[in-house]
């Protein structure tokens, strides 16, 4: 298939067109020509090399060429749409120490909040602003003019029926707000009250039911604006938003539904007429028992859910009960930056494995060890020797630079400038903590040859080949700004971690031993 000469050009991977570090493009769109078209292109061992018309030069990895649109995760195609009797067996949720603690356990509560709409955590401490903590445990507070947080419970005067004991009928919060809160938490502190069942609705479910069942009233639905309307004594609160919400695909991506905060609307009365008659049938489906998931939230428990997405009910309960919630609200994007984030730790703790598995079974230049036991026992070392978490990351990774088969150029002849590779790929995950001694490493041979007379004599065979090829001991200005840098006395310990570790047949720890606090020092 032809690609489009614009769109290759601008998804350039070069250190010309994008920083190395954090991947943001360095050109404007109209820096390129405007005539700009492919003058060559060869595809050779699975990547795509591009010669342009202005002269610059792109490759790219065929499987990137190939790859599909991932989208943001919002619309109804990323989510499980869902019915009550998918969760017979209760809904999705996890023990609230165990997700602190286990940054798999994390993400799956996440990742079902993102697809599904909603999760349970259990046992999290009763305490007054504990729901804050829950928020924070993945993003930030949203705050509103109810506050950081809010109580559910009866109040005497209270601006909004939650605060009442009265049955809620699904809706979902602050529709009248723009931006709305995506997210919403509830944290139980007392329930003992008769009554006071939560209740929940597949907001994207009842949309794609009126679609099939309807789909004029769902076309109705997604291009009529309605006025949604707040005030009390503090606040007026205004916003106009169709109830069904969908993309430029035709996608639903919102749901605003809250009768009690729907406003007038000015109209002709033939759309009137089609507007209530199919706001009407919307807000049928959704009490449908079987859309209807019902449950009863204990002493305890925080409920996480998507607020432009699920409906949220409560039976009514007795007033002179004692029902209280604690409440506040956050947003989808930062959830889903913490999940992504914890998924790609996952991922890259999966890769570093696999090449310490595989590639590091590898001769090490020249030396009587393999890369990966080169690396173990630098890491061993460190961890010997007592250094922080960050060194010790920093000597087991020194390395990775030389995996992708760059460590024969260097034996070759050619300075691969491995130290600065691994750095540049490691920053992904870890600070520069970790990934700045490993920048440094080998500047810190040089550095220790320039001023320590009888380093250089203990240096092997390979590594001191490998020195004439990075450029040979430093001289004596060159030393001085080394020495100047704040993290040289990192590298120099890395690198004396580094000189130790060719130890043919040495006993070493295996890679999951630091898995741990790789984990933690990738979480920060």
């Amino acid at each position: 298939m032809p690609l489009s000469a614009y769109w290759l050009r601008d998804n350039c991977p070069c250190t010309e067109c994008r920083d190395p570090r954090n991947g943001q493009k360095l050109f404007q769109i109209t820096d390129l020509p405007a005539d700009l078209a492919i003058a060559e292109q060869v595809t050779e061992a699975g990547v795509l090399a591009v010669r342009w018309s202005d002269g610059h030069r792109s490759a790219y990895p065929v499987e990137w060429l190939t790859q599909a649109g991932a989208g943001d995760g919002r619309t109804e195609q990323d989510k499980r749409l869902w019915s009550a009797e998918d969760f017979a067996a209760g809904p999705p949720e996890a023990d609230w120490g165990s997700y602190l603690a286990d940054p798999a356990e994390r993400a799956a509560v996440l990742a079902a909040v993102r697809r599904s709409g909603f999760a349970v955590l259990r046992g999290v401490p009763v305490a007054d602003r504990q729901v804050l903590a829950v928020a924070r445990s993945f993003g930030y507070v949203r705050e509103t003019n109810y506050g950081e947080l809010f109580d559910v419970r009866v109040e005497p005067d209270p601006n909004n029926l939650a605060f009442t004991s009265a049955a809620i009928a699904p809706h979902t919060d602050n529709p009248y707000r723009d931006p709305v809160p995506t997210l919403q938490l509830l944290h139980c502190l007392r329930n003992d009250s008769a009554g006071g069942d939560s209740g929940l609705v597949d907001g994207f479910r009842a949309a794609a039911v009126l679609r099939a069942e309807a789909p004029e009233d769902f076309a109705v639905l997604t291009r009529t604006p309605v006025p949604f309307v707040f005030r009390d004594r503090a606040a007026e609160l205004r916003a106009e938003r169709p109830l069904i919400e969908v993309d430029g695909l035709g996608r639903v991506r919102e749901v605003r539904f809250n009768n009690r905060s729907i406003g007038t609307l000015r109209l002709p009365t033939e759309q009137l007429d089609a507007f209530y008659a199919a706001y009407r049938r919307f807000a049928e489906i959704t009490l449908r028992p079987e859309l209807q998931l019902t449950f009863r939230l204990e002493p305890g428990d925080c409920l996480v859910f998507d607020n432009v997405r699920l409906l949220h009910a409560r039976t009514a309960f007795e007033q002179d009960g004692h029902r209280h919630l604690q409440g506040c609200y956050a947003d989808l994007d930062s959830l889903t930056s913490t999940l992504a984030v914890l998924d790609r730790r996952a991922a890259g703790l999966e890769t570093l494995e696999q090449l310490f598995a595989g590639e590091g079974l590898g001769d090490y230049l020249g030396e009587d060890v393999t890369m990966a036991e080169h690396m173990l026992q630098a890491g061993a070392l460190a961890e010997a020797a007592g250094a922080p978490a960050h060194l010790v990351a920093a000597a087991l990774l020194h390395d990775v630079g030389h995996f992708g088969g760059s460590g024969l150029e260097l034996m070759q002849g050619q300075d691969n400038r491995h130290s600065h590779t691994g750095a540049d790929w490691l920053a992904q995950w870890f600070g520069p903590e970790v990934t700045e001694p490993i920048r440094l490493h080998v500047a810190a041979k040089r550095y220790l040859c320039a001023v320590e007379p009888d380093y250089r004599a203990g240096l092997s065979e390979a590594s001191e080949y490998t020195l004439r090829v990075q450029g040979g001991p430093m001289d004596a200005e060159e030393a001085a700004a080394f020495a100047a840098l704040a993290g040289a006395a990192d590298a120099v310990a890395v690198r004396r971690w580094d000189d130790r570790a060719k130890v043919a047949d040495a006993r070493t720890p295996s890679f999951a031993h630091f898995r741990p606090l790789l984990e933690l020092l990738m979480a920060g």
